[in-house]
């Protein structure tokens, strides 16, 4: 919620509510609503880049994340890790106000005990996390999840959805399901789709298809959310191992950038509006991918709807996060480079939006 900071505020402040002074509300609001009283919200996404336990699991390719293992992976290292990725959680929207998203998806964790670990930390323990997750069948054991405030946003309903791929010798993909949660985000009805699709193992082009196959029931998923409310609001988000101008995203999941000029039946992609001014969230031989995208349904770029609305999109790149020296300058500051170990923090930027409504 935005306003003075007055009495009233700073208790709302105390219980973890946004409140913006004037002066931040003339930074980063548009002229035409600084005189309003506003309400806000951040919808983020990170990818962890292989948060997993010490502990080695039987029929899962974890062995390297393991103190016998390749990376001599240990419980300080580990701890090290959930710190720094929940440092990263606590700051962002704190350039616009914010004490951390209120609802942020998440991918690349080993199991519920680590995103246990994770909410419980120093940094945004006091934001109260709750955890929907659910095991997926991928053979290195990662998952997808969504962490959120209870005090903003209620869960209704969730649900996990596998995606049945083949490979070239006819036996099944083993890869991570969608994560569908639906709910109340401060008293209205929006659903949220996490995503982490097929990865280009084996080559862009011959993995293009699980990718395609990813978008489809993604599609699907929002479709059967749109045919029971014309007007739902649906977030998808997620690492898509896809930029958004790939035929997956764009003539699959039907996604573009220019939210007026939206046709019936597409989706509006957030992400591909820094894509296209050349930023990215993970970097690879000198170019910049945005893998990591939020795309939304057009109730959330109506301008004629009154409840919370889509404002601006943001990739998180603080000086902390970002390599700064040697032949990765400028790349994410990642927990290892092969097996030498780095002590930072993902491979991939985190990305997350702003969403407004009036009071």
């Amino acid at each position: 919620m935005y306003g003075l900071i007055n009495a009233e505020s700073m208790t709302m402040l105390k219980n973890r509510f946004l409140i913006f002074p004037l002066g931040v509300l003339l930074f980063f609001v548009s002229q035409e609503i600084i005189a309003q009283k506003l309400q806000g919200g951040i919808v983020a996404f990170y990818n962890l880049e292989n948060l997993f336990d010490t502990i080695n699991t039987p029929d899962v390719r974890d062995g390297e994340f393991t103190p016998e293992g390749s990376k001599n992976w240990n419980s300080e290292k580990y701890w090290e890790k959930i710190n720094n990725m929940a440092h990263v959680i606590s700051q962002l929207g704190s350039a616009e106000g914010f004490l951390g998203p209120q609802v942020i998806g998440l991918c690349e964790m080993e199991n519920r005990a680590v995103l246990v670990d994770l909410v419980n930390n120093s940094n945004i323990k006091e934001n109260n996390y709750q955890i929907v997750h659910y095991d997926s069948p991928d053979d290195r054991g990662i998952d997808v999840a969504l962490l959120y405030q209870s005090n903003f946003f209620r869960v209704t309903s969730t649900r996990s959805v596998p995606l049945l791929i083949k490979g070239d010798d006819g036996n099944r993909l083993y890869t991570r399901d969608h994560l569908v949660v639906s709910g109340l985000f401060d008293g209205e009805p929006m659903h949220f789709i996490v995503n982490h699709w097929p990865s280009r193992y084996g080559g862009e082009e011959r993995s293009r298809g699980n990718r395609i196959a990813a978008a489809r029931m993604t599609r699907s998923l929002v479709d059967s959310i749109v045919a029971t409310d014309a007007e739902a609001k649906v977030i998808v988000m997620g690492d898509l191992n896809d930029d958004p101008t790939n035929e997956s995203v764009r003539l699959y999941l039907k996604a573009r950038h220019d939210k007026n000029r939206l046709k019936p039946g597409q989706l509006f992609n957030a992400t591909e509006i820094p894509f296209k001014q050349g930023k990215g969230t993970l970097a690879y031989r000198g170019k910049w991918n945005m893998f990591d995208q939020m795309i939304l349904t057009p109730s959330l770029v109506d301008k004629n709807d009154k409840g919370y609305q889509f404002h601006s999109v943001h990739v998180y790149t603080h000086p902390k996060i970002v390599q700064q020296t040697g032949n990765y300058k400028g790349y994410p500051h990642r927990t290892y480079v092969g097996n030498n170990y780095m002590g930072g923090y993902s491979d991939h930027f985190p990305v997350y939006i702003l969403l407004l409504k009036e009071e």
